[in-house]
């Protein structure tokens, strides 16, 4: 339970639908921060304390100023399935494109800068911007765009690498430390949990302002 000296710490999740969204959502409520989720179906998460939806458009500047307006930061997963918006003929398990990234970014930027919203963590494939190696051009074009806006922006962001996720992945599996888990699940949980921890501690510290960080395991 809160009590008077708990400050309020009122977070905008895009991207709540995942396996990272998922973790996210319950690490922060189990810190007992206020998470808004932004989705195209109201509908699609069950009620819980702490917990409030809203529709909103990562793709639309003028709906992203309405869906982050009073919010302490932003979070956004950017390789997230049905990322909201607003298009009823959009398939909701499609992820952005590279194209549609930096949209939903250069959206982004625009709405926070307007309603005076700072914080802002992007999760997304940005190990390319570490991997000379890497031979999709398009994505590692992309993240250069990404970066580069968020540098001339007033945004203190964070850019973090996403993590491996799997498909089917709920809250719920988040929410409890159960021993009888499917085959193979404890890994992903670990793993997601392991970056969700991460960013919500970096939210708390104010650690890593306008770089980018790479949560990696401890052990094999």
């Amino acid at each position: 339970m809160k009590n008077a000296e708990t400050p309020v710490v009122k977070l905008v999740l895009y991207g709540a639908m995942s396996s990272l969204g998922s973790a996210l959502m319950a690490e922060m409520l189990r810190r007992q921060h206020e998470v808004i989720a932004i989705l195209d179906d109201l509908t699609a998460l069950a009620p819980r304390p702490g917990l409030r939806t809203k529709t909103g458009n990562l793709f639309d500047a003028q709906r992203v100023k309405q869906s982050v307006a009073g919010c302490s930061a932003v979070i956004c997963l950017l390789n997230a399935p049905g990322l909201p918006m607003s298009h009823e003929h959009v398939e909701k398990t499609v992820v952005p494109g590279p194209v549609e990234q930096v949209r939903a970014v250069d959206a982004l930027i625009d709405g926070m800068q307007a309603m005076g919203i700072q914080r802002l963590f992007l999760v997304g494939d940005f190990a390319v911007l570490d991997d000379p190696e890497e031979e999709d051009n398009l994505q590692r074009h992309a993240a250069e765009e990404i970066l580069d806006a968020l540098k001339t922006s007033t945004l203190r962001w964070t850019l973090v690498n996403a993590p491996r996720g799997m498909a089917g992945l709920t809250i719920e599996h988040f929410s409890q430390v159960s021993s009888n888990l499917e085959p193979g699940l404890a890994p992903v949980l670990e793993r997601l949990n392991r970056v969700a921890v991460g960013i919500a501690d970096e939210l708390h510290l104010n650690l890593h302002i306008h770089e980018h960080v790479n949560f990696v395991a401890t052990t094999p």
